[in-house]
């Protein structure tokens, strides 16, 4: 079987560092032991960017992988959203645990507070297929 050649660009980290930054703006590249001994480093700086899961999310494209894309784009939206917020939404997503009503305000919210339309559509999806007569 012939490799995809879209896959040579996998993983960003080895074969494009140039291209991801940290959510402070560090360059990859100075994510490093010594400079988290040095104090140098939050725990933001740890966590992916919006940015690198939107490359990713080409990436995939290209490769024919449109699923794939999406679950990136999905996670890019989710990147600018508290912790918290998710856990909620996690958890409202479980079975038995929210109202149709309380996941369509979830959607709403996603959509209006945090500008996250493919994570709002998927909860409105949800919400359908939870409560579907």
């Amino acid at each position: 079987m012939k490799e995809n050649p879209h896959l040579q660009n996998y993983p960003l980290a080895e074969k494009q560092p140039e291209h991801l930054r940290t959510p402070s703006g560090l360059p990859l590249q100075e994510i490093t032991l010594k400079a988290a001994l040095e104090g140098k480093l939050k725990m933001s700086d740890l966590r992916v960017t919006a940015e690198a899961l939107e490359i990713q999310a080409k990436l995939a494209e290209t490769a024919g992988r449109p699923q794939l894309a999406g679950n990136f784009r999905r996670a890019a939206e989710l990147a600018g959203i508290p912790e918290d917020r998710i856990m909620t939404i996690y958890n409202a997503l479980r079975p038995g645990r929210a109202s149709q009503v309380e996941l369509l305000e979830l959607a709403e919210s996603l959509e209006r507070e945090y500008r996250a339309p493919r994570c709002a559509k998927l909860l409105r999806e949800a919400a359908d297929a939870y409560f579907r007569a």
